[in-house]
């Protein structure tokens, strides 16, 4: 997967598109990341062991990575994410400005 933890990510479809955010979570079997703040539902909870309170929380669902588009750290833009071998190591770049992300 080419998306990994710590990322700057920008949602590229759906009803946060253009927002962007840090990837929380990565789940590879799935293909989807957890981004903090974005892909928020309510959710109605009962009062019970768990939660004393009940009421309405929010929470954040996953995002499958193919609506989202990883930020170069150096250029600051929306980019793809390419490979490249250095002394053996493979190492992500971005494909705009062909730096190491």
């Amino acid at each position: 997967m080419k998306i990994k933890l710590g990322d700057q990510i920008m949602v590229t479809i759906g009803k946060d598109a253009g927002k962007t955010g840090k990837v929380e979570k990565v789940f590879p079997r799935k293909s989807q990341v957890l981004i903090t703040g974005l892909n928020l539902y309510k959710k109605h909870l009962k009062p019970s062991a768990k939660v004393v309170q009940g009421g309405i929380i929010d929470f954040a669902k996953p995002i499958n990575v193919a609506d989202v588009a990883l930020i170069c750290p150096k250029c600051n833009l929306q980019t793809r994410v390419g490979y490249r071998l250095n002394e053996g190591k493979k190492e992500r770049i971005c494909r705009k400005c062909k730096q190491q992300i």
